[in-house]
């Protein structure tokens, strides 16, 4: 049986996925907070996985993430895109790249537009959209280089064509929910289920959200891979 968590981080609603292969003992990390190291190192010792690569889905906003420390602690491979901003990774992925963590392979989606690093995950029947794609939402795209006609393709030209039941896991959710699918996604969100580039577009224009509370202290950090200070 593989192993399989989903981590919240309540302070950002911020979702953190490890996977695991029975088999080899051998896991991945995804997304991990900073600030959370503590509980994901005593999950993988739980489990007893040993942990080999770190995934970012992107360059984060809102908080910190655990990458660099966790690489340190662990020796573990850090992973981002190769659009991602962040040349501190030791490995940098395009679009239809593999991760091979024992006998499991993971796909590399390249999904930008909340920004131009975005990347999605497919590992089995499961899909990690990070901020591309939320249960009934998405990401926003008014600043770090985010464009909305380019995340509608990413969503709707990437993402939507899988099959139906494909579970979707998002990097956030603010209302407690925890998984979705593409199905439901493609003929429910608000945002992107049934909409044109267009109005699409039109509905991003008009967010007038304020900018996240951590984003001065987090993006510099992520750039060098959840570490404050220039190494």
């Amino acid at each position: 049986m593989i192993h399989f968590r989903q981590l919240s981080d309540p302070e950002t609603s911020t979702y953190t996925y490890i996977l695991g292969d029975p088999m080899s003992r051998e896991a991945v990390i995804i997304d991990p907070v900073r600030t959370q190291m503590a509980r994901d190192l005593a999950e993988l010792d739980a489990l007893g996985l040993r942990l080999t690569a770190i995934l970012e889905t992107h360059v984060h906003a809102d908080h910190i993430t655990g990458a660099g420390d966790l690489a340190e602690r662990t020796g573990a491979q850090t992973v981002v895109s190769r659009h991602g901003g962040a040349p501190c990774a030791d490995r940098q992925v395009d679009d239809g790249d593999a991760v091979i963590f024992g006998n499991e392979v993971i796909r590399v989606i390249a999904t930008p537009g909340h920004t131009p690093g975005c990347v999605t995950y497919h590992w089995r029947d499961r899909v990690f959209t990070g901020d591309a794609l939320f249960i009934g939402g998405c990401g926003r795209t008014d600043f770090q280089g985010g464009d909305a006609a380019t995340l509608y393709h990413s969503v709707t030209g990437k993402l939507f064509p899988l099959a139906d039941e494909t579970l979707v896991y998002p990097g956030h959710d603010y209302n407690g929910r925890w998984v979705s699918s593409i199905g439901q996604e493609r003929r429910s969100n608000p945002r992107l289920g049934g909409t044109s580039e267009a109005e699409f577009v039109a509905i991003m224009d008009g967010l007038d959200l304020p900018e996240p509370k951590h984003i001065h202290e987090a993006v510099p950090a992520n750039q060098r891979c959840g570490r404050t200070e220039a190494a």
